[in-house]
């Protein structure tokens, strides 16, 4: 038996549940995600161009038992994690063909980072290190990574690698801020959808004000060919061009951090380093109970911050810096303020202290 599963914020395993309409109607098949292997025709069917089809919608699906599998999900770590030691960062990345899990019991075919998924590694180096990047394409198809933090010709660093390719480049981080790295081999819309996208932190050789916690969410959506229960979903390339996703996500996976909270005590300023990774939505973040005591807008640590925001829209492909100081215990969810995004599991929880009870949001 399938639920239908809502993202709003519960504290622990608490799932919520909400009855939701699905449209019943043959999806349009797209040429380019077929070429690509992220979609199969179905056997006997035929498509016609230029005709505008229905399309299914998968939106909070899950299996009957989704509340014990929340509860079983490793969580991803949001913890960012310290600069490495020296004046040079290697870095190796292999991509490969993989399935990860994006909700509970939901299961999708990505192209992604292997022993991460998606989204990949996040990367932390200090401004002024040069970073030496080694891609592996361990996939079946091109693939590249492009990185927003890099000065350099891009028909040289982000060339794509063929299947079992291996190639070096380097950059200098040469500015502060907090960027997107992904996949910009054509169609760009398919590989970031399918998984490949991560963050990379460049912290400033002064440094930022000193805060307790440091947490890194990398927004993402999720558009589905079906639920991704009795066997693992793929890119429907038409409900990304019309923006239709499924699952909205932190982390690359619905709700987590709202049965596994991430954690402060009362008292502490968290920095939050927001990356939305799209392929295509922002992320509006917003802290309920709470405001963005400073806010580095569009990731970029050069400028002062702003002071006292109540929502800061981190644009598809931008990121975000944020300081939010809490004295009170309690459940404050972090959301993407468009709430259609938080129904689909774009949400998690700062538990602060101890408390007890579930919470409002």
């Amino acid at each position: 038996m399938k639920l239908i599963l809502v993202g709003s914020a519960i504290l622990g395993a608490a799932v919520l549940i909400f009855a939701a309409t699905i449209v019943a109607s043959d999806r349009a098949l797209d040429d380019e995600a077929v070429a690509a292997g992220t979609t199969s025709p179905t056997s006997g069917s035929t498509v016609e161009h230029n005709t505008a089809l229905p399309l299914n919608s998968f939106a909070g699906v899950v299996p009957e038992n989704a509340q014990e599998l929340a509860k079983a999900h490793k969580p991803t770590s949001a913890a960012l994690p310290p600069v490495p030691a020296g004046n040079v960062v290697k870095i190796q990345m292999t991509l490969k063909d993989m399935v990860v899990e994006i909700a509970p019991g939901v299961k999708y075919n990505t192209w992604a980072f292997d022993g991460h998924g998606a989204p990949g590694p996040i990367i932390n180096v200090r401004e002024g290190q040069t970073v030496v990047m080694t891609l592996t394409n361990g996939g079946s198809i091109p693939h590249s990574i492009d990185f927003h933090a890099a000065r350099i010709a891009p028909d040289k660093a982000f060339r794509d690698a063929a299947p079992g390719e291996s190639f070096t480049f380097k950059f200098t981080a040469t500015d502060p801020g907090v960027y997107m790295y992904h996949c910009g081999t054509k169609p760009v819309l398919a590989h970031i959808a399918n998984g490949m996208y991560g963050a990379i932190v460049v912290q400033p050789k002064e440094g930022l004000p000193k805060v307790d916690n440091e947490y890194v969410l990398v927004g993402s959506e999720w558009y589905l060919n079906g639920d991704g229960i009795e066997e693992p979903a793929s890119l429907d390339m038409a409900k990304a061009r019309a923006r239709l996703a499924d699952w909205v996500t932190f982390n690359g996976y619905a709700n987590q951090y709202v049965t596994h909270p991430l954690t402060a005590q009362p008292g502490d300023t968290t920095r939050f380093w927001v990356v939305a990774a799209g392929p295509t939505n922002n992320v509006n973040f917003h802290v309920v109970g709470a405001m963005l005591d400073r806010a580095w807008v569009n990731g970029g640590l050069s400028n002062a911050p702003q002071l006292g925001g109540q929502t800061v829209i981190v644009p598809a492909g931008g990121g975000g810096v944020f300081d939010v100081q809490i004295d009170d215990e309690g459940l404050y969810p972090f959301v993407s303020h468009a709430f259609a995004d938080v129904d689909l599991g774009q949400v998690g929880l700062l538990k602060v202290g101890n408390p007890k009870g579930t919470a409002a949001h």
